[in-house]
């Protein structure tokens, strides 16, 4: 026969599950973190990978920018574009996808091409005003060019001045003295002058 033994259990023994040791801190738990889908896989209504292709270039909060581009090309030919280019490069053909498709919205005739010839006819235009103003400038150059040129041949042809009458007496008269010796009237009438001069003379 057996022989059975039973020992009574200590409370120190037992613990329960749920007693925690009251000096012991509580590790406070992080909330858990929501992450948002990307613009592409929340209009297609999808779950968002963790290594999603479009979420890099779609975010949540531009889904403008997804719509027009799927509206237009596609998703499947988003993402098959977007695999057949380096990473490098992805960037930029999104951002021209959704230009491209921004303006065949606007315009489903021409599209883009039509932005294109708006664009290149304001070139032609303002080419052409550019052209005219320079064609303006040379033209006011060669008539001042022209208009010196007649004044200087003026100058070149024009006679000497002519002295006056008066200025050319006093130049005679100071480049020959002798005459004032040589002119009988001139002494005549000084002494005329002296006699009229005697008349006045008080008595």
């Amino acid at each position: 026969m057996f022989k059975m033994e039973f020992r009574e259990a200590t409370p120190s023994a037992v613990a329960s599950p749920n007693s925690s040791n009251p000096s012991s801190p509580s590790t406070p738990t992080s909330p858990p973190v929501v992450i948002s889908p990307c613009a592409a896989c929340k209009i297609l209504r999808r779950r968002c990978a963790d290594k999603c292709m479009l979420a890099p270039y779609f975010p949540p909060t531009e889904p403008a920018k997804f719509t027009d581009a799927h509206r237009v090309f596609g998703a499947s030919n988003i993402i098959k574009f977007l695999q057949e280019l380096p990473e490098s490069q992805r960037a930029d053909a999104v951002s021209s996808m959704v230009y491209e498709a921004s303006a065949r919205i606007r315009d489903p005739v021409y599209g883009c091409a039509g932005a294109i010839c708006q664009l290149q006819k304001q070139v032609n235009e303002l080419q052409a005003q550019l052209a005219k103003a320079q064609a303006e400038v040379v033209n006011m150059q060669l008539q001042q060019a022209n208009l010196v040129g007649a004044l200087l041949c003026m100058e070149a042809t024009a006679p000497p001045p002519q002295p006056h009458p008066q200025q050319l007496a006093v130049d005679t008269f100071m480049c020959s003295p002798q005459s004032y010796h040589s002119n009988p009237g001139f002494i005549d009438d000084d002494e005329n002058n002296n006699n009229l001069g005697s008349l006045w003379e008080p008595l």
